[in-house]
């Protein structure tokens, strides 16, 4: 049994003059950089409809990449009975309201118990798709809404509605310190220059366009309450955004939240809390998008879960005791 991958892209202006390999790992970024630099070397990719062989070839703004190749059985994510939420479903595509703690598509550490592998049982003709229709991602620890696609043709539409910004997303987040008014930030983001495990805000002209616009929900003396709405989606976008304006998202343990800090007049208990909380506090609370088949507008929402409801309580307890005590940090 083998699964046929069938991908396509266009060299934005940032790449331009790239390696077609480090391009592709940029495109592509489901597959490592080894196994997408073997299939250049197979043949398996064109640019501007010539096959290119070549993993150092230097890539054009406007160029149109083709990849099409074939993923063997030792690449297969096993079914596995994982429960799904499911709050929408027909033909072609589904929505689902993910729990925090689950991975969305295996990869290294994880190379099952997602919800790649939950599609896969729950769907057995998902292993005929790219990704088994997953067509965008929320990370482990994030929880909330995301679209799947069921049929091919419903992979491509999503996919193509993501990349021009059709889809609506919109999250509830936790963020460090007292923020005053809401905003956007358009900075681009590409992979940390020393930590690979990391995104980081580029200078201008490097990196993928990354915008983020947020509003304040509710202000508590040392943190605020946001709700953000993506216009790109990404890698760890809005958790970079958050961290590059000195306002990481409590309990990130990759962007600063994590980290302990001393807030005047709190209680242990409050303080242990702050600096303990086990997540990221993000939740994917909003999915609006066209039905690409019938056109029917959809909207989808998800209540914040029990978590970060009992975060937002301890928040106003705090700030009831401190009324006067506002930390800008």
């Amino acid at each position: 049994m083998s699964q046929n991958i069938s991908l396509t892209a266009e060299i934005p202006l940032e790449f331009h003059g790239k390696r077609l390999d480090a391009a592709l790992a940029e495109l592509f970024s489901d597959y490592s950089r080894s196994r997408l630099k073997d299939w250049i070397v197979d043949s398996k990719v064109k640019v501007d409809g010539n096959i290119v062989t070549v993993p150092r070839e230097k890539v054009l703004v406007g160029q149109t990449i083709e990849l099409n190749c074939e993923i063997g059985d030792e690449d297969f994510s096993k079914p596995q009975d994982i429960p799904l939420n499911v709050i929408f479903e027909d033909d072609d595509l589904l929505v689902i309201d993910k729990p925090a703690g689950l991975v969305v598509h295996p990869g290294a550490g994880c190379p099952d118990g997602t919800v790649m592998n939950g599609l896969l049982h729950r769907y057995p003709n998902s292993k005929d798709l790219p990704r088994a229709g997953i067509v965008h991602r929320l990370d482990k620890d994030t929880s909330g809404l995301m679209v799947i696609a069921k049929s091919l043709r419903a992979v491509h539409k999503l996919t193509k509605a993501i990349s021009r910004h059709e889809v609506v997303r919109e999250y509830e987040a936790i963020a460090i310190g007292h923020m005053t008014a809401g905003g956007t930030v358009d900075k681009p983001i590409g992979r940390h220059p020393t930590n690979r495990i990391m995104m980081s805000v580029c200078p201008e002209g490097m990196g993928k366009e990354a915008i983020t616009h947020y509003r304040v929900l509710e202000k508590f003396r040392a943190h605020t309450r946001l709700r953000l709405r993506l216009e790109t989606g990404r890698t760890h976008q809005i958790r970079v955004h958050m961290a590059y304006i000195k306002h990481p998202l409590v309990g990130d343990p990759v962007y600063g939240g994590k980290r302990s800090r001393f807030i005047p007049n709190a209680t242990p208990e409050f303080t242990k809390i702050i600096n303990t909380f086990p997540r990221q506090a993000l939740h994917a609370a909003m999915l609006e998008f066209e039905h690409p088949f019938t056109g029917e507008q959809l909207s989808f929402s998800s209540d914040i879960p029990q978590d970060m409801v009992d975060l937002i309580e301890k928040l106003r307890e705090d700030t009831e005791a401190n009324p006067l005590d506002i930390v800008w940090a």
